[in-house]
């Protein structure tokens, strides 16, 4: 088990994602056991690139569902692609003469052509939505149903179907049962709570912000051409912010745009005007800027540092070190 769970963290980390134990766990499991992944945890911790990670490592197409409200079976199933029938029906026009010459009434005509109706109602004018492109794939693949908490229950209840025996109904074809079944991510935000009937057929993982060394880790692999030492510092400060009360909290995303930001600016250290400027690549809420400049830049004379400063010190953000240990 061990070999098997550290062999997927390396497959994972030749995708440049650095898997935690617990994580290359659920995913070995959930290959072995034929079960879906549902994964839970704050935007951006690394929840949808898991599955894209993931999709790469095993050479599997990747197909994705972004849930949001009002999402429905047509948009995430199949569709009819009713401007091709149209162009079919004007095309076959003299054809369809032919079907209904020699009728007498109304009814026989409509008749006729309701026995021909399955040639407009076939695979040909079928548009499949990810949900069945996943089921009618030719070679297993990575289906990631993306933010399901931010469907509607009704939805959810009629993913069930598809989790549990991985076939749905098309009235006019039947049953279509996948051909590979798929290897199935889904994410959730916990903006509701999801219902315990999809939780059951899920492997579940709660993904978190990452510990202070990890997310060092995802910089320098992510973003090598950063100095180690402002890689540090940029690190040390997005953790801390997440220990304010702001209503949206940096993510690992935001802390790589941040560190590529830096990067760009080819900035030497984390002064008070270099993060000042750049503030909003971290937070995009006012009142969470406010709350954070007036946290990291202590009052004081003119200017930022130790020397009788603004307060802003680069080495150890005001606080890090009692938070931090």
């Amino acid at each position: 088990m061990s070999d098997a769970t550290e062999k997927i963290k390396d497959e994972l980390m030749a995708q440049m994602y650095i898997a935690s134990d617990e994580i290359a766990t659920v995913v070995y499991l959930a290959d072995q056991l034929e079960k879906p992944i549902l994964s839970e945890g704050p935007a951006g911790v690394g929840k949808t690139e898991l599955s894209k990670a993931w999709a790469a490592a095993t050479g599997r197409p990747f197909i994705r569902l972004q849930c949001y409200e009002g999402l429905d079976e047509t948009k995430a199933l199949y569709e009819w692609e009713y401007a091709k029938q149209m162009l079919y029906t004007q095309l076959l026009r003299d054809k369809l003469s032919q079907v209904i010459e020699g009728t007498v009434s109304l009814t026989e005509a409509a008749d006729r052509i309701a026995a021909e109706e399955e040639v407009f109602f076939s695979e040909r004018f079928l548009l499949p939505r990810p949900l069945l492109q996943a089921l009618m794939c030719d070679q297993p693949v990575v289906l990631l149903i993306d933010e399901i908490d931010r469907a509607d229950v009704e939805f959810e209840a009629f993913l069930l179907e598809v989790l549990s025996d991985f076939q749905v109904t098309v009235p006019e074809l039947g049953t279509i049962a996948a051909r590979h079944q798929p290897t199935v991510f889904l994410t959730s935000n916990n903006t509701r709570e999801l219902s315990e009937a999809l939780k059951r057929r899920c492997l579940y993982i709660h993904i978190d912000y990452p510990s202070i060394e990890s997310e060092l880790r995802i910089v320098r692999l992510k973003v090598p051409n950063l100095a180690p030492k402002l890689a540090e510092q940029a690190v040390q400060l997005v953790q801390q912010l997440r220990q304010l009360d702001l209503k949206k909290s940096p993510s690992i995303s935001e802390t790589l745009d941040w560190a590529k930001a830096l990067v760009k600016l080819n900035a030497k250290q984390l002064d008070e005007k270099t993060v000042a400027n750049t503030m909003t690549v971290l937070l995009k809420h006012e009142t969470d800027i406010i709350r954070a400049k007036r946290s990291l830049f202590r009052p004081g004379s003119e200017g930022g540092g130790r020397r009788g400063k603004k307060g802003f010190d680069p080495d150890d953000f005001g606080s890090y070190r009692n938070v931090y240990g």
